[in-house]
């Protein structure tokens, strides 16, 4: 599995953003306790505002609060909102990394990983990780009929995206 320093800087500075909510955090502040680069955290910021996971407050004391209620936000909401896929292959577009451009023998299996992977990132929210409660015993895991790809699903079954 890989997941870059991007959705891993993300969700991190999420939960120190979700920690100190007495008031709107600057990102300087996230900066200096994730020892994080401040221009980094801007770019992660812009996406998380557009997404609509955190809010800006301008002027004096202005900084940044969630934009929603942290149970309402799942680590994959966050991994999305950067733009940051969680791949289990070395395939890209089905092509590259694979024998040939062929699909190796072993390609269902981690891609069915990655599915796995997504449904508990979905079912994990910030306050979970917040309070440290982010363990396999305490989640309780979406549908698998959200994560399959249509063409593994029934004829009869009626596709539902995750929720993001």
């Amino acid at each position: 599995m890989r997941l870059t320093s991007k959705g891993r800087y993300a969700v991190s500075a999420m939960v120190d953003l979700n920690k100190q909510q007495k008031g709107p955090v600057t990102l300087a502040a996230i900066s200096e306790r994730q020892f994080i680069s401040l221009s980094y955290l801007e770019q992660l910021f812009r996406c998380l505002r557009e997404s609509g996971l955190v809010k800006s407050v301008r002027g004096p004391g202005g900084g940044y609060l969630l934009g929603k209620k942290a149970e309402e936000i799942s680590v994959a909401d966050i991994i999305r909102a950067v733009n940051e896929p969680v791949r289990t292959t070395m395939c890209e577009n089905g092509v590259r990394g694979c024998h040939k451009g062929n699909r190796c023998d072993t390609h269902q299996l981690w891609e069915a990983l990655g599915q796995h992977i997504y449904r508990f990132l979905d079912a994990v929210s910030l306050a979970q990780v917040c309070a440290k409660d982010a363990v396999l015993d305490h989640i309780e895991l979406g549908d698998v009929e959200n994560y399959l790809p249509s063409s593994e699903m029934p004829a009869d079954a009626v596709k539902i995206e995750a929720i993001s």
